[in-house]
């Protein structure tokens, strides 16, 4: 963490203006994209929720994150050549700003919103998955102090570096997790609970199986995760830092192929040995009660506290550790992006200088840090935030950027109409004390709303002729 910090400080001193702070001037390579992609995407909050998801479903849990590759490679082969060239031209550092050109600046504006809403919740999320696991692992440590302490790390670099200091420490944090949790977490935890004949005694065949889920399940994975590589703020920063539209295409490959199988079937079977350990009494001593009653995410962190000796114990927290931190920083610097670029940028009337601008970038990230943090402090259940988080996002945003990108429809106030029908429909329901048919999430509702907003309105008001003809013009301009 230490160590992270002094990254933020160098990068502090080396950018130079809003383009360095937000896509790292424009010229990284696939490699690091790539891995800074995943680890993002992946990151703590999916390992604590993938180890979550192995400790309740056992082995198929993994196809989660199947979802992952099918919208990494659609994105790669259909997206990124038709927005890369667009963004390097207009200098794009956002993703309303993509929203804002093809309909208005009203658009980009509530693009800008419903983005900054939901990263600031998936920030919430990785923090609270970092404090789960400290106060898991460590005995005299609890909830609030390790959240404030995952808070202040997080925060304090990715304020200082902006995304030059974000792309290179999650390539270190990426390796450093797959290497802490291949070669010392599930080699060990593995031999701890007996191996391949005390996992079959004591688990069920279907929880080793990959078909132990339902349909709707599977539905309600694709629905939420495959859009979010469409619209995702985190994943356009990374397009628009990239050097070319190859390099940006290979890392897209590079971070499908990491997510799935490799660290899809690795977080699941690390969850499945914390359920394997707790049927067996190995975490008795630490839970204090009936492994009924354990929270499914706190599994594989007791788990790894009862098996790991001083040490090993250590790496494996490390590698942990920095998947929460690649992410958490990401999904920060796509919030505070969103902020000031497409909400309090067009509601100045003052022009203010270069050091200004990122001066202005670092206290908002710092503002909204410490507002992430006091969300996470108020939440329980990390996957169940993530997925929110997602799924506000992806029902608001993906009609009307398919409509613009792929169809070239470009009416602003049917993409008005879809962002705030759709955001509010799925708020709407995935908070109401009702199950809803066939037993489908939320944002599948709203996407529907969306896209059927967006037509009714394109179809009853109409862009003008005047808007039709005039737009591409200024859009070239």
């Amino acid at each position: 963490m230490i160590a992270l910090v002094a990254v933020g400080v160098y990068f502090m001193r080396k950018n130079t203006d809003q383009e360095d702070y937000f896509v790292g001037g424009r010229g990284m390579g696939h490699w690091h994209i790539g891995l800074s992609v995943v680890a993002t995407d992946v990151g703590g909050g999916f390992s604590i929720g993938l180890g979550g998801l192995g400790f309740v479903m056992g082995l198929s849990g993994a196809w989660m994150l199947f979802t992952g590759l099918i919208g990494a490679w659609l994105a790669a082969v259909f997206l990124i050549p038709r927005v890369y060239d667009l963004a390097r031209r207009e200098k794009f550092l956002t993703f309303p700003q993509l929203i804002g050109h093809h309909y208005n600046g009203r658009a980009a504006f509530v693009a800008g919103i419903i983005c900054a809403i939901g990263y600031l919740g998936f920030t919430s999320s990785q923090l609270l998955a970092g404090a789960k696991l400290a106060s898991s692992a460590f005995v005299r440590l609890d909830l609030n102090t390790a959240l404030l302490v995952m808070g202040v790390i997080i925060v304090g670099y990715t304020v200082m570096g902006g995304m030059k200091a974000v792309v290179y420490t999650d390539t270190v944090q990426w390796v450093v997790l797959i290497a802490g949790l291949s070669l010392v977490g599930l080699p060990m935890a593995y031999h701890a609970v007996g191996g391949w004949e005390a996992i079959q005694v004591s688990v069920t065949p279907e929880q080793l199986s990959l078909t132990n889920v339902e349909p709707v399940t599977l539905i309600n994975w694709m629905v939420t995760i495959v859009p979010i590589w469409f619209v995702g703020m985190t994943l356009y920063q990374r397009i628009y830092a990239s050097r070319s539209e190859k390099s940006a295409k290979k890392a897209w490959y590079i971070a499908g192929f990491l997510e799935w199988p490799l660290m899809a079937f690795m977080g699941v079977a690390l969850g499945l040995l914390g359920r394997v350990a707790a049927d067996q009494g190995l975490l008795a001593h630490l839970i204090g009660g009936d492994a009924s009653t354990l929270d499914p995410e706190l599994g594989l962190p007791l788990l790894l506290r009862a098996i790991l000796p001083v040490g090993f114990l250590g790496l494996v927290l490390a590698a942990y550790f920095s998947a929460i931190l690649s992410t958490a920083d990401s999904c920060l610097m796509a919030a505070s992006g969103n902020v000031l670029t497409d909400i309090v940028s067009p509601l100045q009337k003052k022009e203010q200088s270069t050091k200004q601008v990122l001066r202005l970038s670092q206290w908002l990230t710092l503002a909204l840090g410490i507002l992430a943090m006091v969300i996470a402090a108020k939440m329980d259940n990390v996957l169940s935030l993530m997925l929110a988080s997602y799924a506000f996002m992806v029902s608001g945003l993906l009609v009307p950027l398919l409509a613009a990108v792929f169809l070239g429809k470009c009416n602003a106030n049917a993409a008005l109409a879809a962002m705030t029908g759709g955001g509010l429909t799925t708020i709407v329901l995935g908070n109401l004390p009702i199950d809803l048919p066939l037993g489908l999430d939320p944002n599948v509702f709203g996407i529907t709303t969306s896209a059927i907003l967006f037509l009714l309105t394109d179809r009853l008001f109409p862009a003008s002729t005047l808007q039709a003809v005039s737009t591409p013009i200024a859009h070239e301009h």
